[in-house]
């Protein structure tokens, strides 16, 4: 097909291509411009066609921050690949889990991965000559897996399609709602951190380079904004809520800052309008899910509370929150069951609920779901509960979710033990890390004699936050 008509990442790679001499990346003291990423991506994307690549093969991908993996990212879209990638804070067992979705190859930055039928490290992939780019990828394939926490024993895989993500708005600037073409223009230097597998931090990056700005690395984000002169990053809740105190206390020189790109879990009226009074109209609260992609954001002039107004199809069925987005997955990757009840008739089960006011802002209420979100991560509370009720002293578990300032959500466990011996904090916490991983290890544990129920004869969970209220 003529390069104007190929799949993603066509797109970006138009991009880089205008951005010519222009810096696009910078890792410490290194500035990649355009062309020069554009060199990266073609020896990567050569050297795995020269492996075996081919479109619709698995390809995962386990590597830090740094302009190579952003290349390999790309490469692998690129030759057409099902592209997985590995993020930081996952057990072992779950990452073994993912190198065994047929996957064909694994990336690394050393020769330290994890068995699979090709293993591959990028020096080995640079040394091949450039070919020129031509972009594989068949809409109707998978061109990734956008995993969640794993809180129900292995991480839960989103796949997105290559029309999805062609479809997708973030490299087509006709494309872009009103508030990300107020976001554009305050995209300068933005950092990235932790993993550019994360869907957040990737996206905003092909944002970034949209409108012309540069992907800066920061290997530690604490103090990034002062000492990279950065103007937007990517915050979690707690995140701003630290930032904020420490402004008040102990401020920070925040001058290039222009967008505090918010996101993971609500952010509640009275912490927005905070946020705004300590560091201006910085604000960009994001709104979105694995499933779907962004599905709505409030700008710094929108009302403290809410998430903007939706520039996506919304219904709202009894209260939960069904939506329509561009770029949204197609289902479960080898979960058919869930995927038939979150993936329903072209639209996407949010679990979420959440109302419009008089204006037309969308405000979210609460969830269907029984999950809690730790670091901006969802992670399923069944599975913990299961796990804290295999302790020898534990007859049943019961878990809620409470709001944390360090975590934004922490996990609280109700325990009706055996005996008379109410098992140890850190003992939980060490079974759950162990299995789980430490995110979802409980932050209190609270003994009682037995669980209050609903009418309907479930546990009532409302009750026992209640007695977490009065404690």
């Amino acid at each position: 097909m003529p390069a104007r008509d190929e799949p993603f990442p066509r797109a970006v790679l138009d991009v880089l291509g205008a951005a010519a001499d222009r810096p696009v990346f910078e890792h410490g003291s290194r500035v990649v411009t355009g062309n020069e990423m554009l060199d990266l991506i073609a020896r990567i994307a050569t050297g795995l066609r020269a492996n075996g690549i081919k479109p619709g093969d698995g390809l995962a991908l386990l590597q830090g921050v740094h302009p190579e993996a952003f290349a390999t990212i790309l490469a692998g879209h690129v030759v057409g690949a099902r592209v997985v990638g590995v993020r930081p804070g996952l057990t072992e067992a779950q990452v073994r889990h993912l190198l065994g979705l047929d996957i064909a190859a694994v990336v690394t930055d050393a020769d330290d991965a994890a068995e699979a039928p090709v293993r591959l490290t990028v020096p080995e992939l640079l040394i091949h000559s450039p070919e020129p780019l031509h972009c594989d990828g068949r809409l109707e394939d998978i061109a990734r897996l956008i995993h969640t926490s794993g809180s129900t024993g292995a991480p839960k895989a989103c796949a997105q399609t290559y029309a999805s993500m062609t479809n997708a708005w973030t490299a087509r600037p006709g494309a872009w709602p009103p508030a990300v073409r107020e976001l554009a223009t305050r995209l300068d230097r933005y950092l990235v951190f932790g993993s550019l597998s994360s869907q957040v931090m990737f996206e905003y990056a092909i944002l970034t380079l949209t409108a012309g700005g540069t992907i800066v690395v920061a290997g530690d984000p604490a103090d990034a904004i002062t000492r990279l002169k950065a103007t937007a990053r990517v915050i979690t809740v707690p995140g701003l809520v630290k930032l904020v105190a420490t402004q008040k206390t102990e401020p920070a020189d925040l001058s290039t800052l222009k967008a505090l790109l918010v996101s993971g879990s609500p952010l509640t009226p009275e912490r927005h309008r905070e946020a705004l009074d300590t560091l201006g109209p910085v604000l960009f609260h994001g709104y979105g899910q694995t499933e779907t992609g962004m599905i709505s954001m409030a700008t710094p002039a929108d009302p403290p509370g809410t998430v903007g107004k939706p520039p996506v199809d919304v219904e709202l069925r009894d209260g939960e929150l069904f939506v329509r987005t561009p770029g949204q997955a197609c289902g479960y990757w080898g979960n058919p069951d869930e995927s038939a009840e979150v993936f329903t008739g072209g639209w996407v089960r949010t679990r979420d609920l959440g109302r419009f006011d008089a204006f037309g802002y969308l405000r979210l209420t609460g969830r269907v779901r029984d999950v809690v979100i730790v670091n901006a991560t969802l992670h399923y509370i069944g599975p913990i509960e299961q796990l804290i009720a295999e302790h020898p002293d534990v007859a049943e578990a019961y878990v809620v979710a409470v709001p944390d300032d360090r975590t934004g959500e922490a996990v609280h466990a109700f325990v009706v033990a055996k005996a008379d011996r109410v098992p140890e904090l850190d003992e939980l916490r060490e079974l759950v890390t162990a299995r789980l991983g430490a995110a979802c290890a409980p932050a209190r544990v609270t003994a009682i004699a037995e669980i209050p129920v609903a009418p309907s004869g479930k546990p009532d969970k409302r009750q026992l936050a209640k007695l977490i209220d009065s404690a």
